[in-house]
């Protein structure tokens, strides 16, 4: 029997899903209990007692502690959405841009590490990056010197435009990322769409290969002189910031499961 899980997704999102699928879902905001057993793979009920067996998922979002969870249901082998081997290559933000950077035209940046007890010292403007959350968390701005508790990406501060292409499906858009400071996001309030730079898609369609990613958003940097470079991978890109991109995410999840029975 087929049954449909959807990780991460708020309920009214999970409602237009089970409105245009004819498979049982189960809809979780959480990280629910997972069970793998015998190449099947049992979800804790919604409500009520007991695990049911699920024949796909969908999971869109970043937890905590979710790098074991991710692992899972690659363990599983069963139809993920996105690919769960390639969200356990990418859950991770270092080692994710590490392989990134195997695959991109634009990973010119130069960069270093950090490790806890050592001390970073520049006399040009830096960025220190730690931890695996997004939308402009965990990362600050010195100049001089650099001391952190924490393992740490280090790289020059680059002025320019940011912005952000994005994949789902065949579908692509490149958003121009704003922000009242440094940071810039897909959240801030003039975020928008943008001409797309067919160089730009043709780099985040390298990527998204090499992880084999079927949604992906790569946030790059462009200089005033054109110098384009890839900042980092988003394995679980912001999908409903724009209708028109959740739009697209839908139907495409919609598609999916369709291929997948």
């Amino acid at each position: 029997m087929e049954r449909v899980c959807i990780i991460g997704l708020e309920d009214e999102q999970v409602e237009e899903l089970r409105a245009r699928l004819e498979a049982p879902i189960i809809g979780h905001v959480s990280l629910p209990r997972i069970l793998v057993e015998d190449g099947m793979l049992f979800v804790e009920r919604r409500n009520g007692a007991g695990f049911l067996p699920v024949s796909h998922v969908i999971f869109h979002s970043i937890y905590a502690d979710d790098a074991d969870f991710i692992a899972g249901l690659a363990l599983w082998g069963g139809p993920c959405l996105p690919n769960a081997r390639a969200m356990m290559d990418c859950r991770l933000k270092l080692p994710c841009l590490v392989r990134a950077l195997a695959l991109t035209r634009f990973g010119a940046l130069a960069r270093g590490f950090l490790w806890p007890g050592a001390t970073f010292t520049t006399v040009t403007p830096h960025v220190a990056k730690w931890g695996n959350w997004h939308c402009g968390e965990n990362k600050a701005r010195f100049e001089r010197i650099w001391q952190s508790d924490e393992p740490c990406l280090i790289e020059p501060f680059v002025e320019g435009e940011s912005v952000r292409l994005a994949i789902i499906g065949d579908r692509f858009w490149q958003i121009r990322l704003t922000g009242s400071d440094w940071r810039k996001s897909i959240h801030g309030e003039n975020a928008a769409f943008m001409d797309v730079d067919p160089e730009l898609l043709a780099d985040t369609q390298a990527v998204q290969s090499g992880f084999g990613l079927e949604v992906i958003a790569n946030d790059y940097i462009v200089t005033a002189a054109g110098e384009q470079l890839l900042l980092e991978v988003n394995h679980i890109p912001n999908v409903d910031q724009f209708a028109e991109m959740w739009d697209a995410y839908r139907d495409f999840a919609v598609q999916w499961i369709g291929k997948g029975r």
